[in-house]
């Protein structure tokens, strides 16, 4: 049984499906080069998992979880991509399923959706260097490697504000196994991170957003929320009253935390930034191919999905959302531009 959590209005469990927004720009077409060919998981050569939507329980290193599983309709034993989708603090994964829609949008388009969760109380991911979760994850993904047909080249994360510190720091500590991640209201820059490879970023920010601040920090309706640590206090008296406050975010700007992965990966020069809407615009880098990092800024938006629904964001809390892009469109093109190139074993398993 998920878990459910009811700590906040923010977190309000309606599940009705995301609206479908039009994208800003397509995406380079796919390369098809040797490099970036399919490279088929050990889950290719088992019985093929039929398309719809499942729970499943896992447990690994010390946590019990589970996932939920969205396959889409694909011919059998053709290895296809695999986008997790990580929740937020506070929130249930089923939550994060229905503000991203992620799940409805790689059925239409031929990718696999995990949106994982454990059961840990309250809602929360322990994403630091050698955090257990990240080793839950990576376990995970082993797992969904062995029970689908998965190309392991094509295996990403996204993930929604403690979802998006997670998906920042799978960048750093896994690398070698998600091609990129696509940090949305949350994108974060550790000073220890020193990935195996340079990760494609694609990131999405409020300069409205007053749980996580665009200028960097917990904003003053973050410091209203329960502490990390399950005490009942808010974070606001975690951060005053702690030496050390576990699970907080960089107080860094997130333009600050975007060049910063720029410079991670090698890109060079100035960035270049577009309006690619009213109230949106684009933030890119000169950077290789396989090693990109764009940032998309939401002129007044709130902690949010963009284009997602307004009824899942409870934005009376999480503060205006836009209508004029669709992060989860926008992510799949990035992702879908950028397969791991890198991996060495062409082997199933």
């Amino acid at each position: 049984m998920r878990v459910q959590v009811t700590l906040c209005v923010l977190f309000a469990t309606a599940l009705a499906l995301m609206t479908t927004c039009a994208t800003v720009s397509a995406a380079p077409a796919e390369r098809s080069t040797a490099a970036s060919a399919p490279v088929p998981s050990a889950g290719c050569r088992a019985a093929a998992t039929p398309p719809g939507t499942s729970l499943h329980g896992f447990s690994a290193v010390g946590r019990s979880g589970d996932y939920l599983q969205e396959v889409p309709r694909v011919a059998p034993r053709v290895p296809m991509p695999v986008v997790f989708d990580v929740h937020g603090y506070l929130q249930p994964g089923a939550l994060q399923d229905a503000w991203s829609g992620m799940g409805a949008y790689g059925a239409r388009h031929g990718f696999a959706v995990i949106t994982p969760e454990t059961h840990v109380l309250p809602p929360k991911w322990d994403y630091g260097r050698n955090g257990v979760d990240i080793k839950f994850l990576s376990a995970l993904l082993t797992h969904v490697e062995q029970t689908l047909c998965v190309d392991k080249r094509r295996v990403y994360m996204t993930g929604l504000s403690m979802g998006a510190f997670t998906a920042s720091s799978v960048a750093c500590q896994l690398a070698d196994r998600f091609a990129a991640v696509a940090p949305v209201s949350g994108l974060q820059n550790f000073a220890w991170c020193r990935p195996s490879r340079h990760v494609p970023v694609v990131a999405f920010h409020g300069t409205g957003d007053e749980i996580l601040s665009y200028s960097g920090g917990v904003g003053p309706r973050g410091k209203l929320l329960p502490s990390t640590d399950g005490s009942a206090r808010t974070i606001g008296q975690q951060r005053r009253n702690d030496a050390h406050p576990k699970l907080m975010p960089n107080s860094e700007s997130i333009p600050t935390q975007t060049a910063a992965w720029a410079r991670r990966n090698g890109c060079t020069g100035r960035p270049t930034t577009r309006k690619v809407a009213h109230d949106v615009s684009r933030t890119s880098y000169s950077c290789t191919p396989d090693s990109a990092v764009e940032l998309y800024t939401i002129q007044g938006g709130g902690h949010n999905w963009p284009g997602g629904d307004p009824a899942i964001a409870a934005t009376e809390f999480t503060g205006p959302i836009t209508s004029s892009i669709s992060a989860t469109a926008i992510i799949w093109d990035f992702f879908r531009s950028h397969p791991l190139t890198a991996l060495k074993s062409p082997d199933a398993g």
